[in-house]
């Protein structure tokens, strides 16, 4: 598995391209504290061209490297971050008014795939706001299987999406804070039109090389306010290329409030459309940058308030795709994980779900350097385990290693747990003479 790459001050030419990456300040950088990743913005496609032509050298290499082998890639390294930041909000905005329909119909806090609308309803709401007439909202719900049941949900609205961001005017809502009519959805320019063809561009690319290489492809995920861009161009690459296997994998961070709604709400979109679901499990990698950004910018912090919270939503959002293998067997999972509980916590319910190893349905994942405590008695027992394998200039790749030991809690106590098994088994083995076997 690799990860990468990174721009870097130290490698030749960095000066010249100093002058193409300007790290913001609004975006949580290296400012006042915070120490999360760097965020780049790239000049000009040329750069996400390079990128994707190192990604295609990364699947080449995991191909040679392993039979079932993993690359991951990163949308930030693709596309223009700034094109991923206003796309997400356009996202956001576009289901946050969906849920705002609900909870005015008292359906406030329900689970996600619970909350429905009524399509008379909803076109009545439409009318009133003055936002489309009811001859024009009848047309929003024709298609195929939009709105059959006489009710709209979250994923039959996020469908509605892309017709509605071609409309020759803009949607405008009530902005309930101000009293004021606000644009739901700005259209996009040529140009953002234009990034995102070339996004989805070098994402079939990828995936049309590793789908070739026999090499599964996971998209890294970001911070929250990359985050709905990347999965939603992940999911429209999972419905091409994950038809008769999972090719391409999104990651869930499950640090997130959001993450067991994210989960589902993409599995159920996966079952509807009948492809394989593809998933990575992490924790999460930017938190103090998240929480960071958070209060300069005055919104809800979208991290759990405590780890213990974040333990209890990996679990319930692992779970739930273990239980989806279970009954389709159209899903799979990565378990990147360098807790031991989550690791007994998988096994237990395996073994109780009757998931065998040799499924290869759930796969195991840690640091290239890390627990290796974990990673090797799972590989002796037959699960598909893997090491992550960051690459790219050393004065990148240490920085994000040193934030990988920050996140994971009690690291230097399970190294020194490694440090003693393995002087364990030293002594076992000169005790009864088999050394080197």
């Amino acid at each position: 598995v690799g990860h990468g790459p990174s721009p870097s001050s130290s490698t030749p030419g960095a000066e010249k391209r100093e002058k193409q990456y300007r790290a913001h300040q609004g975006f949580g950088d290296h400012h006042g504290g915070v120490t999360g990743a760097h965020t780049y913005f790239y000049a000009d496609e040329a750069k996400c061209d390079q990128h994707m032509e190192t990604f295609l050298r990364c699947i080449d290499a995991s191909s040679g490297s392993s039979e079932d082998g993993f690359s991951a890639i990163k949308l930030t390294a693709l596309a223009r971050p700034q094109f991923l930041v206003r796309f997400s909000e356009v996202l956001v905005k576009w289901q946050r008014f969906f849920h705002q329909m609900a909870a005015e119909e008292g359906q406030a806090g329900r689970a996600v795939l619970d909350t429905k609308l009524e399509v008379e309803k909803l076109q009545e709401v439409l009318a009133n706001l003055g936002i489309a007439s009811k001859a024009e909202s009848q047309q929003w719900f024709t298609g195929e299987n939009l709105g059959t049941s006489g009710t709209v949900d979250l994923l039959d609205w996020n469908s509605l999406f892309d017709s509605r961001t071609k409309l020759s005017r803009p949607l405008l809502i009530p902005n309930r804070k101000t009293g004021q009519l606000e644009p739901l959805l700005s259209r996009f320019s040529e140009e953002e039109e234009l990034q995102m063809k070339r996004v989805l561009q070098r994402m079939d690319v990828l995936a049309k090389r590793a789908m070739e290489k026999g090499v599964r492809l996971m998209v890294d995920a970001e911070q929250s306010y990359f985050q709905p861009a990347i999965s939603r161009l992940t999911v429209e690459t999972q419905r091409c290329f994950n038809r008769s296997q999972p090719i391409i994998y999104n990651t869930y961070q499950c640090y997130l409030r959001e993450a067991y709604n994210n989960v589902t709400g993409d599995m159920e979109l996966s079952r509807r459309e009948g492809w394989h679901f593809g998933t990575k499990l992490v924790r999460g990698a930017y938190m103090e940058q998240e929480r960071e950004r958070a209060a300069q910018m005055g919104y809800e912090d979208p991290i759990n308030p405590t780890y213990e919270k974040t333990n209890e939503m990996y679990h319930r959002c692992l779970d739930y795709v273990l239980e989806e293998i279970k009954h389709s067997q159209k899903a799979s999972v990565m378990v990147a994980s360098h807790n031991e509980d989550t690791v007994k916590f998988t096994l237990h319910r395996m073994m109780e779900l009757g998931i065998h190893p040799s499924d290869k349905k759930v796969c195991f994942g840690q640091l290239l350097g890390m627990c290796d405590q974990i990673t090797f008695p799972l590989g002796q027992a037959g699960f598909p385990v893997y090491k992550y394998v960051p690459y790219g200039p050393v004065n990148e790749v240490l920085p994000y290693l040193s934030r990988r030991a920050q996140e994971n809690r009690g690291f230097m106590q399970r190294a020194n747990r490694e440090r003693d098994l393995l002087w364990k088994e030293v002594k076992r083995r000169l005790l009864t003479g088999n050394l080197f076997s």
